[in-house]
């Protein structure tokens, strides 16, 4: 069974960096596409972010192209979402998800994923 924990939010003035990571267990990441996803109360979880770990591709959603960079370590088995340049509409929580093998044109929607961390929350205020 594939586990995900987030880790890295807090609370970071408008114009700051950070740096989430996502922490996998119970298999390798080679056969997985990782995703991030942005939840705010209200809306629908979006998807922000993705790596396919088979072919390499990566996926950024329009908002974010800019300012968000994915990457992953596999000795560590984490992937990690660096965000630069924080907007206070960067505000909610963060997601990392697993799906095997899904390619990157699907990582816009959360239903194609299966496997779930717990979040991390992520405050973007001055």
């Amino acid at each position: 069974q594939v586990q995900l924990v987030e880790s890295g939010g807090g609370t970071v003035q408008p114009g700051g960096s950070l740096d989430l990571s996502c922490a996998v267990s119970g298999s390798s990441l080679d056969s997985y596409t990782i995703g991030w996803f942005h939840k705010v109360p209200g809306k629908e979880r979006g998807g922000v972010s993705c790596i396919n770990n088979i072919d390499g591709r990566t996926y950024y959603g329009d908002s974010v192209k800019a300012r968000f960079t994915i990457s992953r370590n596999n000795d560590k088995n984490t992937v990690h979402l660096q965000i630069s340049s924080l907007q206070v509409e960067d505000t909610g929580t963060y997601f990392c998800a697993a799906a095997r093998g899904l390619a990157v044109e699907h990582c816009d929607s959360w239903r194609w994923f299966d496997h779930w961390g717990q979040g991390t929350h992520l405050n973007v205020s001055s």
